[in-house]
């Protein structure tokens, strides 16, 4: 009984109906997503610029701390030391007396050699000489290009000797003559292994006629740089050098690569170019008169750099070449990027019998100034003596130079000068703004 009546409970329970419940998806807002995707894409826009900003300002701040660039050190040529006159070199009795007396040695008559041996020898030492210099030496090409009359492009070339200068540890720097590359559009070196790179120009000095270009140390093999060297720059300013065998090297005959052995005849011929005091050395080798390249001496040290813009008409097939001594401050100038100052003034020193007959005062005397250059401007004439440069005392045409080479081209410097009024000299005062070779 009580089974049936828990059935019957259970039948009169109300029935359920489970409610089926359908998700319906959110009505998309496309005002709202195109809002979020441009503000993304922007945003990602502004985090990417300051991201390339940031790498911009930073990386060579950290490539600099990490891999430090080597820095490119000055070009510095020593002074040259005093030579010793033969006067000097012979000691006083009194020393003489001093010293111990040396015992006598027996001479051993020496062995006679041949002559031909001899002479042989005295040409494979010069030999071995000129192919050590020869390692300092190289061919620089300027190449350029042009049109002819039917319009047709055709490439020009000109060739000059350089030499290696220096090596400021991030490049090589070369000296050679400009006018041949003029109007180079592009310029090829090639070293004495044959290895050619092109070159960039440092620096020209219009005056002298030269200038200095530059390849970068890491641009040159390894295998090139144990072939080349640095040349060995000697001194132009001793009194033997008239009668000194010398070497030309480089082109002196219009050929590269050519050696010629010959004398020095002379070294005091002084050129006549403004700002500057240079010695032109001559000798007695028959070369080119397009000929380039370097006067070296019997100790393998390079005393000139050979020019033959200045040679007599008669003696146009002779070497010549500007002494090294007065080029070496135009060298270091150009090796370190910068530039000369010009004046314009053509001058000689006063002599001790100008001074003491003529009553001229010692200094820079003006010869010559030209046209429109600063000191024509600024008011000086020939006949003036230059005493003063910006506060620097001026004793001779040398030292006006040497105060010239350590200022700076368009600043303005103070000059005094002596002029003659009637019968004495006056000083005055000029301002003279320099101006710069380009």
């Amino acid at each position: 009984m009580e089974e049936q009546k828990k059935d019957s409970e259970i039948q009169e329970l109300p029935k359920f109906d489970f409610m089926k419940e359908q998700i319906k998806e959110r009505p998309l807002n496309k005002k709202k997503l195109l809002r979020r995707t441009v503000l993304t894409a922007a945003m990602a826009v502004v985090f990417g610029l300051v991201a390339c900003l940031t790498v911009l300002v930073l990386e060579p701040v950290f490539s600099n701390w990490l891999y430090p660039e080597e820095q490119a050190e000055n070009v510095v040529f020593l002074p040259e030391t005093e030579e010793i006159l033969p006067e000097d070199m012979v000691r006083d009795d009194e020393e003489l007396e001093q010293e111990e007396e040396l015992p006598v040695l027996e001479m051993v008559p020496e062995q006679k050699e041949d002559e031909l041996e001899t002479y042989q020898r005295t040409y494979l030492r010069l030999q071995e000489l000129s192919r050590e210099v020869s390692r300092c030496l190289v061919t620089v090409t300027g190449v350029s290009s042009d049109k002819d009359w039917f319009d047709n492009t055709y490439e020009s070339s000109g060739k000059s000797t350089g030499v290696i200068v220096a090596d400021n540890g991030k490049e090589y720097l070369i000296l050679t003559e400009s006018e041949t590359l003029q109007e180079a559009e592009v310029i090829n070196v090639t070293f004495c292994d044959s290895a050619q790179l092109p070159a960039e120009i440092k620096m020209k000095d219009p005056i002298a006629g030269m200038m200095v270009l530059s390849i970068p140390r890491d641009a040159i093999d390894k295998s090139t740089l144990k072939e080349i060297s640095i040349g060995n720059l000697g001194s132009s300013n001793y009194a033997s050098l008239p009668g000194s065998p010398v070497v030309a090297l480089g082109s002196p005959l219009g050929v590269g690569g050519s050696v010629v052995y010959g004398m020095a005849t002379s070294s005091g011929n002084k050129l006549h170019i403004p700002d500057s005091k240079y010695q032109l050395i001559t000798t007695d080798i028959y070369g080119s008169p397009e000929a380039t390249g370097v006067l070296v001496s019997m100790q393998g040290q390079i005393i000139g750099v050979i020019n033959q813009n200045y040679n007599d008409p008669e003696l146009k097939n002779m070497i010549s070449a500007i002494g090294i001594s007065e080029l070496k401050k135009t060298i270091e100038k150009l090796s370190n990027g910068k530039s000369r100052a010009y004046m314009g003034i053509y001058g000689t020193d006063v002599t001790e019998e100008a001074n003491s007959i003529l009553q001229v005062p010692y200094g820079a005397y003006v010869t010559e100034i030209e046209i429109d250059s600063p000191a024509m401007q600024a008011g000086i004439q020939s006949g003036d003596v230059i005493t003063s440069l910006n506060g620097r005392i001026v004793g001779n045409y040398g030292e006006y130079i040497a105060a010239l080479n350590g200022s700076t081209p368009g600043s303005s410097v103070n000059v005094t000068i002596m002029r003659k009024n009637q019968e004495e000299y006056k000083a005055m005062n000029f301002v003279v703004t320099l101006g710069e070779l380009k």
